[in-house]
């Protein structure tokens, strides 16, 4: 709860619990997520609008074997519970697996070392061009110099081929988390355009959940949005007997 209100007094109106799951470790199951009605009775209101603000369920899987993936490619009743599906590939052949064939929304990237392969353009095109994006987190270039200097050689040669299609994280820690319009401005440091840094937060977030939604019901999303009559167009259609009598 306390995490929710600080996203909610930056200026965030969607954020989404995650369930992260490392197969190195021994014993661990895709679960059921848990409904956020359950953990927050009362979510706050998004300033400034009169909606409350989204709270979204998110499977993060760290995969560094090629079986790891195969869970990702059956029909899981769980997985399909979850709004975000987003993998964590551990060397190059995953990354590209990852890119290339797997159904998730989208692909993490870790920046707090020396990656040991090289970001290659075919693949990432490919996962640009199914609706993939990719996720940079941003905490460790806040709480330490050497991470920092990683961070943004990594963020910067990954820039340089996926043309700004990134979205960013942070960690659990009301502390580590910044502004919208903040993680923005970090986003310059990465090689991102004003409007490529703005998108990240914003536009790239929105497209993801939208995928994610394509993703669950297997075909497609429609909003729609009801456009308010102009006054002309009123006019236009009241018939001639009942418009007011006007004199010359």
């Amino acid at each position: 709860q306390n995490t929710l209100n600080v996203c909610f007094s930056v200026g965030y109106s969607a954020v989404a619990l995650n369930h992260v799951i490392d197969f190195k470790e021994k014993k661990q199951e895709i679960i059921k997520p848990v409904s956020p009605s359950e953990l927050f009775p009362s979510l706050p209101i998004v300033q400034g609008t009169s909606k409350r603000i989204k709270v979204l369920t998110r499977l993060t899987l760290v995969v560094s074997d090629p079986s790891h993936c195969n869970l990702l490619r059956s029909t899981s009743a769980n997985i399909r519970l979850y709004d975000i599906i987003a993998v964590f590939p551990k060397t190059e052949k995953l990354f590209h697996i990852a890119c290339t064939t797997l159904d998730v929304d989208l692909v993490c990237i870790n920046v707090t070392e020396k990656l040991p392969f090289y970001f290659r353009r075919p693949p990432v095109n490919m996962a640009i061009d199914r609706g993939i994006y990719f996720e940079l987190l941003y905490t460790p270039a806040i709480k330490d110099s050497t991470m920092r200097r990683y961070t943004i050689s990594n963020a910067i040669s990954l820039m340089q081929i996926c043309k700004g299609k990134v979205s960013s994280q942070s960690e659990n820690k009301p502390l580590e988390l910044r502004g919208p319009y903040d993680v923005a401005n970090l986003g310059l440091l990465f090689g991102l355009s004003e409007s490529e840094a703005k998108a990240a937060v914003s536009t790239n977030c929105r497209a993801t959940m939208l995928h994610g939604e394509t993703r669950k019901t297997a075909c497609g999303v429609v909003y729609t949005v009801k456009k308010p009559r102009k006054v002309e167009e009123e006019e236009t259609t009241v018939p001639a007997c009942k418009k007011p009598k006007t004199q010359a």
